[in-house]
C-alpha cells in the first residue's frame, strides 16, 4: 500500500498492468529466482503478482534515499534544506509510518530542520520547522482516499519504494523485458529481486530493481540504473522496517505556538475544470514516441513564467531565486525549433525553449530535439 497513497489510480494500473503482459507483448523472463537465503524459487510472473498483492498494509521504518540525477550545483547558500524537493539529489533520510486505514506520516530529517506530512483521515498536514508554517488540507467525504495532487508542493520524485515501485510498473508494456536476478538482503529482510529492463536502445533507464519482502510483499528497495553509470541515478529503500500497526499519538498533529497557518481548500477531482478556469495560453501536452522513449512537449503556461521572472515559483522569492540561478547554469542548444536550454540528466533530459516551451524524456538531448523539432 502506497505511504501517502498520492496516485491512487496507480493501485489499479498495477494489477492491470501485470495481467496484460502476454496481451501486450512484454517479454517476461524464464530466469527463476534463485534459492539464496533458504528462500523457494520464483518466477518473473509470480513476483509480479506478489508485488500487487502485498499481505501487509501497516509498515514503518528509516528509508534511505539516493539520487545522482547528473542536476547542476546550485550556487552556495541557495542549495534547498529539509524539503522535500531535497530528494532530486544528494543522499537524504526519511522516517515512515502507515497504519493501512487512513493515517499516514513522513518526515524529511534535515540537519537542523524536518519537514513532516501527515495524513489522518481527511486532514492532511504539511509541517515545515524551517519555516515555522503548516499547510492544512481537508480531504472532502467522497474522496477521503485522496491527497490533493499538488500535495506536497514541488515533490517529482518517490519517496518511499512502494511509490517507486507503482511508477515503475506503469512501465509494463511491449517495450519492457521482465526478469529476476534472484535474491538479496534489504534491512536485514531476505528479498527477491525484480527487474524491468528497456528493450529499447535511446532511453537513458538501463534497468530497474525492485526487491520484495519475501513474507510480505512490500516493496522494501527500489534502484533505477541509468545508462551513463554503474551505480543506481535513484534508490529509494528500507534501512530498517517494522510491519506492526504504529502508535496512533504517531499521527496526531498540532501546528505548535507561533506557527503560520494556511488553510487550503478541498480540491474536487471528480470536477473537470471549466474553460473559463484554464489559462488561455493552456493546452494538453503532446507525446512524441513510445514506451521508454516518449519524450512530453508542453507549453509553459504564460502566468508560471511571469511567476518565474517576478520573483516566486513556490510562494518566495527564495523558490524563484533557486530556479533562475539553476536556469542561469544550463548550457544553452538550439534546433530547427528554435533556441533554449538544455538540461543533460543521467536519467532524462529536458529543454526549455525560448518561446515558452518545455520538452522532458528519459532519453537523450538529441531524441528531445528530435522531439521538439516533429512538433
Amino acid at each position: 500500500m502506497s505511504i501517502f497513497d498520492r496516485r491512487p489510480r496507480l493501485r489499479w494500473a498495477v494489477p492491470v498492468a501485470a495481467g496484460a503482459l502476454i496481451l501486450a507483448g512484454t517479454t517476461v523472463g524464464t530466469v527463476v529466482a534463485s534459492a539464496d537465503a533458504g528462500l523457494p524459487p520464483k518466477t518473473p510472473q509470480e513476483l509480479l503478482v506478489a508485488l500487487q498483492s502485498p499481505n501487509a498494509t501497516a509498515v514503518s521504518g528509516t528509508v534511505v534515499a539516493t539520487a545522482d540525477l547528473g542536476l547542476p550545483t546550485l550556487p552556495t547558500g541557495m542549495a534547498p534544506r529539509a524539503d522535500l524537493t531535497a530528494l532530486v539529489s544528494g543522499t537524504h533520510t526519511l522516517r515512515v509510518w502507515s497504519d493501512g486505514s487512513g493515517q499516514a506520516r513522513l518526515s524529511l530529517l534535515g540537519n537542523a530542520s524536518e519537514t513532516d506530512i501527515v495524513r489522518s483521515g481527511q486532514d492532511v498536514w504539511k509541517w515545515s520547522s524551517d519555516a515555522a508554517t503548516a499547510d492544512h488540507y481537508v480531504l472532502p467525504q467522497h474522496e477521503a482516499s485522496m491527497t490533493p495532487p499538488a500535495l506536497p508542493d514541488g515533490v517529482t520524485l518517490p519517496s518511499t519504494p512502494q511509490e517507486a515501485a507503482d511508477l515503475a510498473l506503469t512501465s509494463l508494456d511491449s517495450t519492457t523485458t521482465v526478469s529476476t536476478t534472484g535474491t538479496d538482503k534489504v534491512a536485514g529482510r531476505p528479498v527477491y529481486e525484480l527487474v524491468l529492463t528497456p528493450k529499447q536502445s535511446d532511453t537513458l533507464v538501463d534497468r530497474v530493481v525492485v526487491a520484495l519482502d519475501s513474507e510480505t510483499n512490500v516493496p522494501l528497495r527500489v534502484q533505477v540504473f541509468s545508462t551513463q553509470q554503474p551505480n543506481p541515478a535513484y534508490e529509494v529503500g528500507f534501512t530498517d522496517v517494522d510491519f506492526a500497526t504504529p502508535d496512533a499519538s504517531v499521527f496526531a498533529f498540532s501546528p505548535p505556538p507561533g506557527a503560520t497557518v494556511t488553510e487550503h481548500a478541498a480540491p474536487d477531482h471528480g470536477k473537470k475544470p471549466s474553460d473559463a478556469t484554464m489559462p488561455a495560453d493552456a493546452a494538453p501536452p503532446t507525446v512524441v514516441g513510445t514506451g521508454w522513449s516518449q519524450v512530453v512537449v508542453a507549453r509553459i503556461p504564460a502566468d508560471a513564467t511571469a511567476a518565474l521572472a517576478g520573483g516566486s515559483t513556490d510562494g518566495s522569492a527564495a523558490g524563484a531565486d533557486q530556479a533562475m540561478a539553476l536556469l542561469a547554469a544550463l548550457p544553452t542548444t538550439k534546433g530547427s525549433w528554435g533556441t533554449g536550454r538544455v538540461l543533460a540528466g543521467t536519467l532524462f533530459s529536458v529543454i526549455l525553449t525560448d518561446d515558452g516551451r518545455v520538452a522532458l524524456g528519459a532519453v537523450t538531448p538529441e531524441t528531445v530535439s528530435a522531439a521538439l523539432a516533429a512538433q
